[in-house]
């Protein structure tokens, strides 16, 4: 089964945002237990009070940040390199109780300064290279040495080595993970613009197609209008009315006529200029019973098998788009199924599930894969796949959606989901 999709934009910082907070956890996980390590086993004293303040201090930035993101849409990238600026001030603040420029863990700051680069503006990626040369700075500036234990003494040297070995290779994991992320992040936001990109096209083919619909309305209104006067008149002749086939077809011209004109009537009315100011009231029940009833006259269907499963009928404001697109569906199924098609309807928690099926040979599966993108059809007529393009577009307005697939005893299925509230009659409305 295929859906036609929906498209959505990836919102990058807050997704980024998150991500770093995921990795700030982790940095307090991992400074508490490098302080329970040194200051335990390695005998090494701290000064453990400005170190666990900091660290206090970052996990009050994961909570603010947190609540930032749940709560707020707006100013987020402010936020984030208030973050970023915080977690500069918090590792200076550490650096300078543990040896400043000695410590061989003065090197995050490059991780901090590659972080900004890959999620902040150029602007504010300077003012954190910035930031972290003021803070290597400060640090030269009589910093708080440790003091080693006499049994480490002579291997200051080594300690640092080793120090440094575990920071580059902290900063390397912890740079891949990011850099990962980040890159899945980039290519879902390109899926999403390519997507509105997509949309947007298709919803220029409507606009287009919208007006050339509505032109020619207007254009077969006046010819349409004449043929049913003539015919009124041919009908209105003696000598004609005494042929009583000729009657018959006069008869059957006149209900041509009337059925182009409510046919344009109807494109007008979904063009928005035939509309009157009251809405259209009827039932969900009614006005899927008229579409039913409209087609198996228009198409002389007998084998057209309705199962009415809505339950509970609703009042609903007739839509003639919808009711277009509906038609449309039908009438593919009976093109491809002239003996037989079937019709469902029922309710699955506040939505209409339609669905239209046939014994036909099946989408193919370009069809399927391309469900609701214009000019795809098996049909081979010129401007045929618009039924599909029409009505995933006009439910997707509609916020509801569409499927289809093909069934395992063969043929093709189309189900359409169209939340109740987006056609219902406001409860409070008489008019």
């Amino acid at each position: 089964m295929i859906t036609a999709p929906a498209p959505q934009v990836t919102d990058a910082v807050r997704r980024n945002m998150a991500l770093l907070i995921q990795l700030r956890w982790l940095a307090v996980g991992g400074q508490l237990f490098t302080i329970l390590l040194v200051h335990g086993p390695m005998d090494i004293p701290l000064p453990l009070a400005p170190l666990l303040l900091a660290i206090a201090l970052l996990v009050f930035i994961n909570l603010v940040t947190l609540y930032i993101l749940r709560r707020h849409t707006a100013g987020l990238e402010y936020a984030l390199f208030t973050a970023l600026m915080f977690d500069i001030a918090a590792l200076t603040w550490q650096l300078h109780f543990t040896g400043g420029l000695a410590n061989p863990f003065a090197a995050l700051f490059l991780l901090q300064v590659v972080i900004g680069a890959m999620v902040l503006r150029a602007a504010a990626s300077w003012a954190m290279v910035a930031a972290s040369l003021g803070a290597l700075a400060v640090l030269a500036i009589d910093p708080v040495p440790l003091t080693l234990p006499p049994h480490l003494q002579d291997e200051e040297f080594s300690l640092y080595l080793q120090g440094s070995f575990v920071c580059f290779g902290l900063i390397a994991v912890l740079l891949v993970a990011f850099v990962t992320r980040i890159a899945r992040n980039l290519r879902e936001r390109d899926a999403a613009l390519a997507a509105i990109r997509q949309r947007a096209a298709e919803e220029d083919h409507i606009v287009r197609m919208g007006l050339l619909a509505s032109g020619a309305a207007h254009e077969l209104g006046t010819p349409l209008a004449t043929l049913s006067v003539l015919v009124n008149d041919f009908r209105a002749m003696p000598e004609l009315k005494a042929v009583t086939d000729l009657s018959a077809d006069l008869d059957d011209m006149q209900a041509a006529v009337q059925r182009c004109k409510t046919i344009v009537s109807g494109i007008l009315m979904s063009a928005g200029e035939a509309r009157g100011e009251a809405p259209e009231r009827t039932t969900m029940r009614a006005f899927l019973g008229d579409i039913v009833d409209e087609w198996r006259v228009a198409r002389g269907l007998t084998t057209l098998d309705y199962v009415d499963r809505f339950g509970a009928d609703i009042a609903i404001v007739s839509d003639p788009a919808l009711r277009q697109v509906i038609g449309n569906v039908i009438d593919n199924a009976v093109d491809v199924s002239p003996e037989w098609i079937g019709i469902r309807a029922a309710r699955q928690g506040d939505a209409l599930e339609l669905t239209v099926t046939d014994r036909g040979p099946g989408f193919a599966q370009e069809i399927l894969d391309g469900l609701g993108r214009p000019y795809r059809s098996t049909k081979g007529k010129p401007g045929g796949g618009l039924g599909l393009f029409l009505l995933v577009n006009v439910l997707r307005k509609l916020g509801g959606e569409v499927r289809a697939g093909n069934r395992e005893q063969g043929g093709a299925e189309v189900t359409i989901y169209l939340p109740l509230d987006a056609i219902a009659y406001p409860a409070g409305d008489r008019s």
